[in-house]
């Protein structure tokens, strides 16, 4: 008896198989697919849906969107990771039609049409409501937080600011005590020139966080995050405060359909 074996990756055909052939017609890709086909992007606002007259062909923006929104319902956020799934990914392969832009190039359609993405979740939405998917009766709110690139180190209120100044303040005052000290040695004359470069670095950074703390008080905010600026420290049950989002999300009792969202901090 022979286990069950495979067809020799080397074996060529005579017919070979349709790249279609290989997703199933229930595949979610296919309806990312038609949806996406069904949107007027030139109206929705995209960015390069009208082709240029000269210079280099462009990805078209449909074909991108349908990359975006896959990794978007498959958890892919990374530009390079969706890169990597042009190649190996036969869903992707089928939703592209084999093309394979770079991640940069994935990457810069995001950013430029950031402000436009939300209105294709608004499309869906209006489908969904066509298609009677929605019950409009009863809708459920919570919320989420959803964690933030930005560090605590960059994540500032008034009372951190105001105790990073303070700290700073003591460390000018010792490094002026060295100096003055040093002053006495004509052989340290060098570690002085280094020192005063320090206190110089350390004047500067206290003059940002005096300026952070004015942006604080002139916007009312009580925090300010220096990567990703929407993000704030948050503090939940049972967990350790972190820099998050907070997403509340609206979702319809018919089918758990999404009906809206938005960005709390």
């Amino acid at each position: 008896m022979k286990y069950i074996e495979g067809t020799s990756r080397y074996q060529p055909t005579m017919l070979p198989p349709i790249l279609d052939d290989y997703v199933d017609e229930n595949n979610p890709t296919r309806v990312i697919d038609a949806f996406v086909e069904s949107l007027d992007l030139a109206d929705l606002g995209f960015s390069k849906v009208d082709l240029a007259r000269t210079g280099r062909p462009s990805y078209f923006p449909y074909a991108l969107l349908k990359l975006y929104i896959y990794g978007y319902f498959n958890k892919i956020r990374s530009s390079r990771k969706l890169e990597t799934e042009t190649y190996r990914n036969i869903e992707v392969m089928l939703l592209l039609e084999n093309l394979k832009p770079d991640h940069k190039t994935i990457s810069r359609f995001r950013k430029d049409n950031v402000d436009v993405i939300k209105q294709v979740f608004d499309s869906f939405v209006k489908l969904c409501i066509q298609m009677d998917l929605y019950s409009r009766q009863l809708v459920s709110i919570d919320g989420s937080q959803f964690d933030a690139v930005n560090s605590k180190d960059r994540n500032f209120s008034i009372n951190k600011l105001k105790d990073r100044i303070e700290r700073i303040n003591k460390h000018i005052a010792n490094y002026l005590a060295k100096i003055e000290s040093n002053d006495n040695d004509d052989k340290v004359v060098s570690e002085t020139t280094d020192i005063t470069q320090i206190i110089s670095d350390l004047k500067a950074r206290k003059i940002k966080y005096e300026d952070m703390i004015e942006t604080l008080k002139e916007t009312g905010e009580k925090q300010i995050s220096l990567t990703d600026p929407d993000s704030r420290l948050m503090t939940k049950a049972n967990s350790s405060p972190k820099i998050a989002y907070n997403i509340q999300t609206g979702v319809d009792e018919k089918h758990a359909l999404i009906v809206d969202f938005d960005v709390s901090n």
